[in-house]
C-alpha cells in the first residue's frame, strides 16, 4: 500500500497523504480542531478568518465522508495531474475548493450556525475535470451501477442544484456543484486542448 501510495504523481499523493493524517487526527485525537477549521460564511468576512476558505478542506465529519472523499481522489486525480501537469492540477484541486466554498457563501452567508467542512468540492473539481479527458469512461457508481463519466456528471449537477434548493439533507450540495463548476472552467482556462479532445470524444471535433 505504501509503494502504491508513493508511486502517485505528487500533488495527488500529497493531498491524499495531508487530508488522511489531518483526517484522522482530527476525528480521534482533536474533534474541536474541525470546528475551529469549519467553513463558516458568516464568520469568513466578519471576523476575517479567511483561512476557512482552504482549512475547511482538510476536516471531515466523519470517516466515511473522509474515505469517499479520499478514495474517489486516489481514483480519479492521479489520470488528470498526469494529463494536465502537477502545477495546473494544484490550481484545479484548490481552485474548485474556493469555488465550492464561494458558492456556499453566497447561500448561507446570512446564517450564523451554518458550517461545512470536507474536500469535496475540490474532489468534485477533479472528478469533472477527468470527464472533459474521458467523457465515456465507465464508471462504477457506489462501486456498483456502470455509468459513463458523462451521464454521471450530467446527473450530479441536476441532482446537486435539485438537493440544494429544496435544501436535502444535511450534505452542501451546492459546494459539490460550485466545485464542479469550478473544475470545469479552471481546467478549460489551463488546459484549452482539453476542449478539443472532450468534443472529438463526442465526436463533433
Amino acid at each position: 500500500m505504501l509503494q502504491t501510495l508513493l508511486s502517485l504523481p505528487p500533488v495527488t499523493q500529497f493531498f491524499l497523504t495531508v487530508n488522511v493524517l489531518v483526517g484522522a487526527y482530527t476525528l480521534l485525537a482533536n474533534p474541536a480542531l474541525i470546528d475551529r477549521w469549519a467553513f463558516k460564511p458568516y464568520r469568513v468576512i466578519r471576523e476575517n478568518e479567511w483561512s476557512r476558505w482552504l482549512t475547511a478542506g482538510f476536516v471531515h465529519v466523519g470517516f466515511a465522508h473522509l474515505l469517499f472523499n479520499m478514495v474517489t481522489l486516489y481514483f480519479f486525480g492521479p489520470y488528470v495531474e498526469a494529463a494536465v501537469g502537477s502545477g495546473r492540477f494544484l490550481a484545479i484541486y484548490v481552485g474548485s475548493e474556493l469555488a465550492a466554498n464561494a458558492l456556499t457563501y453566497l447561500k448561507h452567508r446570512d446564517q450564523p450556525q451554518y458550517s461545512a467542512v470536507g474536500a469535496s468540492g475540490a474532489i468534485s473539481g477533479v472528478l469533472f475535470s477527468f470527464c472533459l479527458f474521458e467523457p465515456f469512461a465507465m464508471l462504477g457508481v457506489m462501486f456498483i451501477i456502470p455509468m459513463p463519466a458523462i451521464v454521471f456528471a450530467v446527473l450530479y449537477v441536476v441532482l446537486s442544484v435539485y438537493a440544494s434548493k429544496r435544501e436535502v439533507g444535511r450534505v452542501a450540495h451546492e459546494a459539490h456543484l460550485g466545485g464542479a463548476l469550478g473544475g470545469v472552467v479552471l481546467t478549460l482556462l489551463l488546459y484549452p486542448s482539453a476542449l478539443g479532445i472532450f468534443l472529438r470524444q463526442l465526436g463533433v471535433g
